[in-house]
């Protein structure tokens, strides 16, 4: 399955609302509470002199696993949340994903519309399908722009933007990605059992899954695409484990619509598989992290995070594939739950610093600024 899997892979970075359930257009307008407690309508991006914003408890960069999870949590505890989702998450071309206890199988689709429909019922929640261009930090609050042109602005910032994978340069491959080629064998192993694998890739990670594969298959080539380029030790422990490697320059993948029949390569010779795994090379998504001067780990550029997914920014939190190394649907929408937790501590220190929680007893009353 590509996205939402796999371990440590190395990346790099470059008033009550509508339901969330909802693809809300870009226009939409947003509701907000009045000094009486009634609600008037209000546009999201009102920007003109004078008016009044309403300022959002958080808003949350991406609807993927992680950034849903942290928006359920949110909306439970009476916070103005706004998801904002781009559309395109790193599995869209998965026909399914798997190990997500009660949603094992379930189509990434499948999977967000159900998470989609279950935050509806809570009115602080709105989800938009818009893309976030950039973010402004001011004095303890964080300015989204989306790609309309609207601005939004919101006490705290979870940035649950995601990877991408970088698929092989190799003919074919991308017909059968998601399908019959994978990156995760915690994903798609166990339905690859028993069949003819073959590992794409010439590095130290590529050997360690063909190793790993062995669990799943003892039928397991290695095609290194070009020169091998690990140390000597490594060959020494494929050899023991009897794992044929092929160095031969790949031509094309083969096979018909998305089911894999095997690897073509320069030499005309063919080998009969069917299934390919490969340890891809990744970004972040976003250049959000990077311009909001986020700090990363050194040893695969995911964002740095503390235990409580808050980065060395103030105010700014991050979760799911891109601050962690394992990277599953269920561990992504378990971070999501850390962010809001720590989100939600943070917004109640410092209304309980500033009086701000016996002041405003009616926590589903947004914060307005001018």
């Amino acid at each position: 399955m590509p996205g939402w899997a796999h371990t440590g892979q190395k990346s790099r970075h470059t008033g009550p609302t509508v339901g969330v359930s909802r693809w809300i257009p870009s226009d939409a307008p947003m509701r907000k509470l009045d000094a009486s407690g009634k609600t008037e309508e209000r546009w999201l991006s009102s920007c003109e002199p004078g008016s009044s914003r309403a300022l959002l408890d958080a808003i949350i960069v991406g609807g993927g696993p992680a950034g849903l999870s942290a928006a359920l949590v949110l909306g439970r505890c009476l916070r103005h949340v706004l998801v904002c989702d781009a559309g395109h998450p790193r599995n869209e071309p998965a026909r399914i994903f798997n190990g997500f206890l009660s949603r094992d199988g379930s189509t990434p689709a499948e999977f967000l519309q159900i998470c989609r429909d279950q935050l509806r019922r809570y009115e602080t929640i709105e989800f938009r399908k818009v893309k976030v261009v950039d973010v402004e930090r001011g004095d303890c609050r964080f300015t989204a722009i989306l790609e309309t042109g609207e601005r939004v602005t919101g006490r705290m910032l979870l940035l649950a933007t995601g990877l991408v994978d970088e698929l092989p340069p190799i003919e074919n491959f991308r017909q059968f990605y998601g399908s019959t080629v994978h990156s995760c064998p915690y994903c798609d192993g166990w339905e690859c059992r028993g069949q003819p694998i073959a590992v794409i890739g010439c590095n130290q990670e590529s050997l360690d899954l063909a190793i790993e594969l062995l669990l799943w298959s003892k039928d397991i080539v290695l095609c290194t695409n070009g020169p091998l380029k690990v140390e000597r030790k490594a060959v020494e422990t494929f050899k023991r484990l009897c794992i044929r490697i092929i160095d031969t320059p790949i031509a094309l993948l083969e096979g018909a619509g998305d089911k894999l029949e095997g690897i073509r390569f320069t030499d005309s010779s063919f080998l009969p598989r069917s299934a390919v795994f490969f340890s891809p090379g990744q970004y972040q998504r976003s250049p959000l992290a990077e311009q909001l001067g986020c700090e990363f780990c050194e040893e695969n550029n995911c964002i740095r995070c503390g235990e409580d997914t808050a980065t060395n920014v103030p105010g700014l939190y991050a979760a799911g594939n891109a601050s962690r190394g394992v990277q599953l649907v269920i561990a992504a929408a378990a971070e999501g739950m850390q962010s809001a937790f720590a989100i939600n501590n943070a917004l109640l220190e410092a209304d309980a610093e500033t009086g701000a929680l016996k002041n405003s007893p009616e926590s589903a009353r947004p914060n307005l600024n001018t």
